[in-house]
């Protein structure tokens, strides 16, 4: 096999523009808002458009059901292959309104400006999904022999609570050498960036009920249990709010700090302050130091309050005391804590400070460390400086992908990340978009990806 050059695989970029904002758009138009169940059918819809483009590029397509919404899966298979490698994308969306958020142009129209692609799911996950895709038509106009899957789900955004079982029950037919990821986002368009772990989570909700109705505060006040108060208290007795502190028994004994050399790699991202703060329109942080952040976002654990319920929310003020309040969390989890452990020292402090109160636990998800060293992290390397022109420093992710752990544990193999994403690209926000700098450079650095893999 020789190899392609650059120049080949940038000039397929070039030459398949058209086809690729043609196949972006109709995947963006089609509303596959998972968090809706009236979406089922688009999503059906575009699961079977999606399954028809993997045919029509000389593919084999299957579409899984699950108890959820379906998987599909495609085979493209060469001759001479001696390894396979599967790409995983999620094509489901978070939902989006133009009357309710600031959208500039229609959240599900697809709106071309000069080469930025708006629209919802254009970079979370739909656009990096067929750059990849692309990249492998890419990879078999030049003769690399590797046998490519694509694994396509359609529940990621909350939570992929059938995808374990559906990969369990089709485990030999998903057999794999490895597995590449690319929902992930780099720190700055200057450098790209690969993570090396991905963040787990712990959801559960608390509620406290002291009465049944509302009752006048003059009347009752000072002798009734205020279950906000009491909720607020225990809150507070969690974590502390100003450092963010998790303050539960044996929280942080499980936690592998990051090494010396991951540190030497956050500070080689191109992470700004600056550029954080206005990615994510924040006024003010916890800290100003940098490498601190970096930590705080990647490597560390945290507790987070979502949302707290109860009482009179109206104008002015209603002077009662609520019967009932609930608060909803979750906790950020990073490697090596375990869910069930985190769970059991919630319910213990809990149940020894204010034992009222029930807890609700969400789903589950564990963190994920993949591999830096090795011949699969070096073809990472390899073929992101390829297609972007720097080698890329590996990062950890802050967000969860339920999925990753589950593929490392049903399909036994390493799983490893080639993302594409950048921050002003705007995941779950209004204005998500992708460009064609990064579709494009993509295309080209997973070709050079799949080549790397061929010539193991």
């Amino acid at each position: 096999m020789a190899k392609s050059s650059n120049g080949g695989y940038a000039a397929f970029a070039r030459r398949e523009r058209e086809n690729f904002e043609r196949d972006l758009a109709q995947f963006v138009e089609i509303p596959t808002v998972s968090a809706d169940s009236s979406r089922k059918p688009d999503i059906e819809r575009l699961a079977s458009i999606a399954a028809d483009r993997i045919r029509q590029l000389g593919g084999e397509a299957t579409i899984f059901p699950t108890a959820g919404n379906p998987l599909v899966y495609g085979r493209f298979r060469s001759e001479g292959a001696k390894r396979s490698v599967t790409v995983y994308n999620h094509l489901d969306v978070q939902p989006a309104s133009r009357e309710t958020e600031p959208w500039d142009s229609e959240p599900f129209i697809f709106t071309r400006k000069g080469d930025r692609y708006l629209g919802r799911g254009t970079t979370d996950d739909k656009g990096p999904a067929l750059s990849a895709l692309y990249g492998m038509r890419a990879a078999r106009e030049a003769g690399v022999p590797l046998d490519i899957n694509f694994l396509w789900e359609f529940e990621e955004e909350i939570g992929s609570a059938n995808f374990e079982s559906a990969i369990k029950q089709n485990v030999k037919e998903l057999a794999t050498d490895s597995v590449v990821v690319s929902d992930t986002i780099w720190v700055s368009r200057e450098q790209p960036a690969c993570p090396a772990g991905l963040r787990g989570l712990q959801g559960f909700e608390l509620t406290l009920e002291t009465g049944r109705t509302d009752q006048h505060s003059g009347v009752t006040g000072g002798a009734a249990r205020n279950p906000i108060g009491e909720l607020m208290k225990l809150v507070s007795e969690m974590y502390d709010a100003t450092t963010g502190k998790v303050k539960i028994k044996g929280f942080y004994e499980d936690v592998v700090m990051p090494t010396r050399k991951e540190l030497k790699e956050f500070a080689a991202s191109g992470f700004t302050i600056k550029q954080f703060k206005k990615d994510h329109l924040f006024k003010s942080i916890r800290t100003e130091d940098a490498l601190d952040v970096m930590k705080r976002i990647w490597a560390l654990p945290t507790m987070e309050v979502h949302g707290l319920v109860g009482g009179y929310t109206g104008p002015g003020i209603k002077t009662i005391i609520p019967p009932r309040a609930a608060v909803k969390l979750s906790c950020r989890l990073v490697p090596d804590q375990k869910p069930e452990r985190v769970k059991k020292g919630i319910r213990d402090f809990i149940k020894e400070r204010n034992a009222d109160v029930k807890i609700e636990w969400e789903g589950s998800m564990y963190p994920y460390k993949a591999p830096t060293t090795g011949p699969l992290a070096d073809a990472v390397r390899s073929a992101m400086k390829y297609a972007f022109g720097r080698e890329p420093v590996f990062v950890r992710e802050g967000g969860s992908i339920g999925a990753v752990v589950s593929m490392e544990k049903v399909l036994k193999c390493p799983v490893l990340f080639l993302g594409l994403s950048l921050p002003e690209h705007g995941y779950h926000a209004p204005n998500e978009n992708f460009d064609w700098r990064q579709a494009s450079g993509g295309m080209v650095a997973f070709a050079r990806y799949f080549e790397e893999l061929a010539a193991m």
